[in-house]
């Protein structure tokens, strides 16, 4: 089940779980798509996956299966990986 992080691992903006901007990799690394197309160039720079549209939990199953408080922030800032690295 996906976590639905709370937060854009780049800016660190809120991305609540109804949040139609928020894109994951493979690897559920989260980041507000303005980050995801911007700086980053469509690349994850953990994976060096690309991102896909967070799905959105209907509200009856986020009562059920709630969605993660756990923050997640890249602390040496954020840049896509080289094009090799992955």
């Amino acid at each position: 089940m996906l976590e639905l992080r709370p937060n854009c691992e780049c800016c660190d903006r809120d991305l609540p779980p109804e949040a139609a901007d928020a894109v994951i990799c493979t690897f559920e690394c989260t980041f507000c798509s303005d980050c995801a197309k911007g700086v980053l160039g469509g690349t994850c720079p953990n994976c060096g996956g690309n991102f896909s549209a967070r799905p959105i939990r209907p509200a009856a199953m986020l009562a059920k299966y709630p969605a993660s408080t756990k923050r997640v922030l890249k602390a040496e800032g954020c840049a896509p990986l080289p094009r090799n690295a992955a």
